[in-house]
């Protein structure tokens, strides 16, 4: 999709965004501002599966009568409503806003003729105390009322399912920020989204018919599913995509599967759960993995089964190692990793934790080891800050493979795409930077071309830098150097013949997996320890990816007479104030 297109949608989207949330204005005073979402995303909801259905009302209420006495009836409901769900309620928004003295009782039957799929939904919204408390403030029939005026209109003939999906997306942002939610708890901007779709499909053949599985573990609303979707079928129409999604907040679950029962997808491959904790995908592996986990969340509570899973070894999930508690993240990346299939392909988001933190042999080294060594990083791609909506921090895009190509097998590809960004016009929440369809084309060829040190765009503009390193080169020996214990009169302390090492002068090196270990240290150490040593037992591994070294460029400093030009012309100015200041009081 286009930037012109993406904003051509954006502008009409967020119009009939701002239509439907205005409807919280019918509930001031009643509910706190961070609690209308609580409304408005339900009765969206609501309203779009009313008005899919609205054109085969008759039709389902008619054979509803024919076949309610039949033990199994949704076969026929289904069939005749022409979706995956139906309603056999005898009610439709006009015939409820024709009845206000008994808008409550009307209201609830009309929920109750949903099929079971649509209980689901409503139940992960808690939709039955929400009802309740819009009662006790005066305002259910003057929402009703909103949702069924002709700018409510939700109806799939004026709003697609892809736009459908927007407006969903646009809810639960303007939720998400009332509410103060974590860093990229629920929303994922769709510039980001296609740029890992596009990542993902770089070197994919479409050219064949067939089946191709998606998944997300942290799907949110399931828009990077719909946009993995769209992206699959603007290379080959017939080829049928199969999503699949887990989602732990309740809300966001249900507009999810509510989202994918409109699309014609499978609402069974929505999963609700925690990935972490409770993984409902046991087993499977897919094509293709997308997702954007949180980040800086701790696993506190799914420390005891995150553990379980760990001592499965190979069997699990988590066998490399564990990360530190505070965050999780990249139990998201291991568990992206086991649903990978043999010629599955991932695009995750991480911060930067995951490149660097953790000593030697650490849960998070051990994780970037157990990636490296198998050979299934293909690339990382550095974005800028303040991309996304809830936090300004750096981000990347890792991008793994199991069945990478020859010409980029042992290698790993670094792209830094952080001066790789348009400013917004006008920011949202801490979102000031866009990847235009510029920027998006300059990253994706980039990774295409696979070029050691190439700069793409204007270097002094707009642009993004390519390196390509030996998976190796992550890797690093930490060996322990010893000094010897001396005596009063500078004697080397000694048992049994041996050297006493001195605690008090031990120190460790860093030593690049590249390197031999001895000859760094006769290089790097003994010119200035001559009685040094290394305690070989204690070598360990590690492995980190310090990306902001690798791309470090060297800004000398101002020169001195530039600093005391701009200095002297500053006291000028401040003279010159100062001296009309006092003009003015004499």
């Amino acid at each position: 999709m286009s930037d012109d297109k993406i904003k051509v949608v954006g502008t009409n989207i967020r119009e009939k965004a701002t239509v439907i949330w205005n409807v919280a204005n019918h509930l001031f005073g009643y509910f706190k501002p961070h609690e209308y979402g609580l409304v408005i995303l339900p009765m969206t909801v609501v309203k779009r599966f009313h008005d899919c259905l609205l054109p085969t009302w008759q039709a389902v209420q008619d054979t509803y009568e024919k076949v309610k006495h039949l033990a199994v009836i949704d076969g026929f409901l289904t069939q005749a409503s022409g979706y995956q769900f139906y309603n056999t309620s005898k009610f439709t928004f006009d015939k409820l806003l024709a009845d206000p003295e008994n808008i409550e009782a009307n209201f609830r039957d009309y929920l109750a003729g949903f099929s079971s799929n649509v209980q689901d939904v409503l139940s992960k919204f808690d939709f039955d105390t929400v009802i309740k408390r819009v009662v006790e403030s005066g305002s259910l029939y003057l929402v009703i009322k909103e949702f069924n005026s002709p700018n409510g209109y939700l109806g799939p003939d004026k709003i697609s399912a892809v736009d459908c999906g927007y407006i969903f997306e646009d809810l639960v942002r303007r939720f998400s920020e009332s509410f103060g939610e974590e860093a990229g708890a629920h929303f994922t901007s769709r510039d980001i989204i296609y740029l890992m779709t596009d990542l993902l499909l770089c070197d994919a053949d479409l050219s064949h018919d067939g089946n191709i599985t998606v998944y997300d573990m942290t799907m949110g609303t399931s828009q990077m599913l719909s946009c993995m979707e769209e992206r699959i079928h603007d290379f080959n129409k017939n080829i049928e995509v199969t999503c699949f999604g887990q989602e732990f907040n309740p809300s966001t679950f249900a507009i999810a599967k509510a989202d994918m029962m409109i699309r014609g997808g499978d609402p069974n491959n929505m999963r609700f759960g925690d990935t972490l904790s409770d993984d409902k995908f046991s087993g499977y592996t897919f094509r293709y993995c997308i997702s954007n986990p949180p980040f800086g969340i701790d696993w506190k509570r799914e420390k005891s089964a995150v553990e379980n899973e760990h001592k499965k070894g190979e069997q699990g999930r988590f066998s490399p190692g564990l990360p530190k508690i505070s965050d999780g993240q990249q139990l998201f990346l291991l568990n992206g990793l086991s649903k990978m299939a043999p010629d599955g392909k991932m695009a995750i988001i991480q911060n930067g934790s995951p490149l660097f933190s953790g000593d030697a042999e650490s849960g998070p080294s051990e994780i970037r080891r157990y990636v490296l060594e198998n050979d299934w990083l293909d690339a990382i791609v550095q974005l800028s800050t303040d991309q996304f909506m809830n936090t300004g921090i750096s981000t990347y895009i890792w991008v793994c493979s199991k069945n990478k190509p020859t010409y980029r097998a042992g290698k790993v590809q670094l792209i830094d795409a952080s001066h790789c960004y348009e400013p917004r016009r006008k920011s949202i929440g801490t979102k000031r930077n866009d990847i235009t369809d510029l920027c998006r084309k300059l990253i994706v060829q980039a990774y295409g071309d696979f070029k050691n040190d190439e700069i793409y765009g204007d270097k002094n503009g707009v642009y993004c830098h390519s390196k390509i390193f030996n998976s190796e080169e992550f890797g690093y020996y930490k060996i322990t150097v010893e000094r010897p214990q001396r005596d009063e009169n500078g004697e080397i302390v000694k048992k049994k013949g041996k050297p006493v090492a001195d605690t008090k002068l031990r120190d460790t090196e860093n030593v690049p997996m590249t390197d031999d270990i001895q000859a760094y240290f006769e290089r790097e150490v003994l010119p200035y320890a001559p009685d040094a040593w290394i305690d070989k037992k204690k070598t360990k591994v590690g492995y980190e990816i310090p990306m902001t070294r690798y791309f470090y460029e060297y800004q000398p400093p101002e020169p001195v007479e530039s600093i005391v030009e701009r200095i002297n012309a500053l006291e000028q100015e401040i003279a010159i104030n100062l001296q009309s200041l006092f003009s003015k009081e004499e």
